[in-house]
């Protein structure tokens, strides 16, 4: 929706469809609620983040790892504890809260009956990034830049499209895209649901994910090995938010178990890649996440691509991180390769 922009004022529809008024445009913004690092990050795609922001949530993944690389200011936002309610956010005096749309029983609607605006987003298919990064653009008084974000990715997701363009069926690989947890001891194996983008972004990267079917929850799907040996998938692909990937798919690939899929037989089998975070999320970095898994599931169609020189445009042009401190702060943690040379 475009917004109506009253001398100061806004008007703008969130995520969920709610209209929200504003007499000017916010300035004192809180982040908060379960999923927050996917907001966060967003967030300081826009130049006004830094000034703008004066309370953020921080659950398991610790976003100022991240944010103090682009914000020197980050030391003074005052963090809130993963469960932070409406007494905790409060205090800081939000002229608007910004929360997933998932958020809206346990927590939206108590800031609402606090007289505290809440927007919504979404952030969870490419469609709905889209929508959503123009959202923030609106609220931060910056549609310009949200613009400029929306054709940065939709010029890379346009060649990723066209490289698997005319795949038959026969073409794309049956991939399995799978969470290893090793949180409490115990280790588990998730799928994602079939609605999250970590199963968009195989399709579009032209592979079949094996495992919607068994995944039409809305969270994560413990999947057992017999499983996972059963649907034999050409590729794996391993996600960890806790531990090196790479490592973890060596550990695998030693295994007797894993050692009979057809995957692990013919070395299709990788690690995602992660920086600070991974990149199969619906944090910014899901474009970069894309495009690798592209390159990986049909290195054929990507004979030039350059996954190192990607990753530099990408922190250059969304987060106007210089070349040198990407260099040092985040290429080193990459591995490109999914592998443990």
């Amino acid at each position: 929706a475009v917004p109506t922009q009253a001398p100061g004022g806004l008007t703008l529809t969130d995520a969920s469809g709610r209209t929200v008024l504003f007499e000017e445009l916010p300035q004192r913004i809180v982040i908060a609620g379960k999923s927050s690092l996917t907001i966060v990050n967003t967030f300081y795609l826009f130049p006004e983040a830094q000034e703008r922001l004066v309370g953020v949530v921080v659950g398991n993944q610790p976003v100022g790892d991240f944010v103090s690389l682009v914000d020197p200011t980050w030391d003074q936002k005052t963090v809130l504890a993963a469960d932070a309610g409406p007494e905790q956010i409060a205090p800081l005096a939000p002229d608007v809260v910004l929360l997933r749309s998932f958020m809206a029983d346990s927590l939206g609607r108590s800031l609402a009956e606090l007289d505290v605006p809440v927007v919504y987003l979404d952030l969870e298919t490419p469609e709905q990034y889209s929508r959503d990064v123009s959202i923030l653009g609106q609220l931060l008084g910056n549609t310009a830049r949200a613009e400029t974000i929306r054709a940065f990715y939709r010029e890379r997701m346009e060649g990723v499209e066209q490289a698997v363009e005319g795949l038959s069926t026969d073409q794309k690989p049956r991939v399995l895209l799978v969470q290893y947890n090793d949180q409490g001891g115990e280790v588990a194996f998730n799928v994602p649901s079939a609605a999250w983008l970590q199963s968009m972004e195989v399709e579009l990267a032209g592979g079949v994910p094996v495992w919607t079917e068994a995944a039409q929850g809305g969270g994560w799907t413990v999947v057992s090995f017999e499983q996972i040996a059963a649907w034999d998938p050409e590729q794996v692909f391993v996600v960890s938010y806790r531990v090196d990937s790479a490592e973890i798919v060596a550990n695998l690939v030693a295994d007797p178990q894993w050692q009979a899929l057809q995957a692990v037989q013919n070395g299709a089998i990788y690690g995602f890649p992660a920086d600070i975070f991974s990149w199969d999320q619906p944090d910014p970095r899901w474009i970069l996440g894309v495009t690798w898994l592209a390159g990986k599931v049909h290195p054929d169609r990507f004979p030039g691509l350059d996954m190192e020189r990607e990753t530099i445009q990408f922190f250059g042009q969304m987060y106007g991180m210089d070349e040198a401190v990407v260099g040092t702060q985040i290429l080193p943690r990459l591995n490109l390769e999914g592998k443990v040379e």
